[in-house]
This record gives C-alpha cells, structure tokens and sequence, in this order.
C-alpha cells in the first residue's frame, strides 16, 4: 500500500479526537513546542466533538487542522528524497497535490468518527538547533496506549509538526521507504509513483 496505515493514522491521531492534559502541561513550564501539540489538540475535540457539523464542513476543518498542524509540503519532499531534485517542475507540483489528496482521502473520515480516545503529554527535548520531540501517550478506550513522539519545527516564529515516530519507528522514514521502492518498481520513473498515487485518488 502506497501510504502506510500506520504514518497517517498518526497524522489522524490529532484531528480523530485528542485531548491533552492541558493544566498539568502549563503548570510544568513545557517548551512551547508541547503546549502547540496541546493547542491543536482541544482544537480537534472542539471541532469533532460535535457530530451536528455537516459533512462537508467536518472535511474543510480535516484539511485547515492538517495545514495547521503538519508542514505537508516539507513532509512530501521530504518522502520523495532524491527523487524530488529527478522531478520536474510540472511533477513535483503534481506529487504534492496528490500527496495531500491522499492524505485527505484516505483519513478524513476519521474525523467524523471521534470515539473519546485521549492523549497526555509526557514530556519534550530538545533536537538540534530548531526541533523537539514532543512525546505523548494516547490512551484508548479498547486497547492498550501507544507511546507517539511528534517531531516539531519552528521556522519563522511558527511550529509545525515534521514526522511522527509511532512506538520507535519513524513514520516518515518508512515512508520515504515506500515511495523509493514504488518509484524503483517503475524502472527509477517519479512518474510511476504520479500514476499510482493517481490510482489511490481516483
């Protein structure tokens, strides 16, 4: 499969209904780099919490929570490594058209389907001169908690979430994994991944 179930359910894992231990976070004096992850979490419950919100509406929030939160255009060049500087202008424009559109479609009905899954914080360091790593824990109703680290950007006095490592294993490593291997496949063509992710958006 082109996306890796696991990378955008992370990705969903912040509009789908988390909530943060707001109090506990501010009282700590947590980098402002967990007090965005808080933020953007009671703004997913906020907006998903409440199924009166008509369809089309709940998709429109889906896709301003994701520019918000996630820098998708770093994310997708990023995936695509090497191949990125092979693609030529008109493909790398149309990757990452496709690279959100899949996002969109494949995850966006989680949004509607907020089931009380709750997330704390646990803790954030520092990485390099402009990272942190913002380790946090969802708890499920049904289930055992999965520990979640959210790679956060600061660039120009704004935070952006860059990658997501799920138990260990960084989402946008297997990714980028994934894509090179699609792209090999189809004789070291970018435009053979263009065609499949083409496939996966109808």
């Amino acid at each position: 499969m082109l996306i890796r179930r696991q990378f955008l359910a992370s990705i969903a894992l912040i509009a789908a209904g988390v909530w943060t231990s707001g109090p506990a976070l501010a009282q700590s004096g947590a980098p402002e780099a967990g007090a965005f992850i808080q933020g953007l979490g009671e703004e997913a419950v906020r907006t998903f919490s409440d199924k009166g919100l008509p369809r089309e509406q709940a998709l429109r929030r889906f896709q301003s929570l994701l520019h918000k939160g996630f820098d998708v255009p770093y994310i997708g060049r990023w995936v695509l490594g090497r191949f990125w500087n092979q693609a030529t202008e008109q493909q790398q424009g149309d990757y990452q058209r496709l690279f959100e559109q899949l996002i969109i479609k494949t995850y966006a009905g989680r949004f509607l389907e907020y089931s009380g899954e709750t997330f704390k914080v646990t803790g954030v360091r520092t990485e390099g001169d402009s990272d942190s790593m913002v380790s946090t824990q969802i708890v499920r109703p049904n289930g055992p908690p999965v520990n979640l680290d959210w790679r956060v950007r600061r660039r120009d006095g704004h935070f952006k979430i860059i990658d997501v490592v799920v138990e260990g294993v960084s989402m946008g490593v297997t990714q980028r994994q994934e894509f090179a291997s699609v792209i090999q496949q189809n004789g070291g063509k970018v435009e053979g991944l263009l065609q499949a992710l083409r496939q996966k958006v109808g």
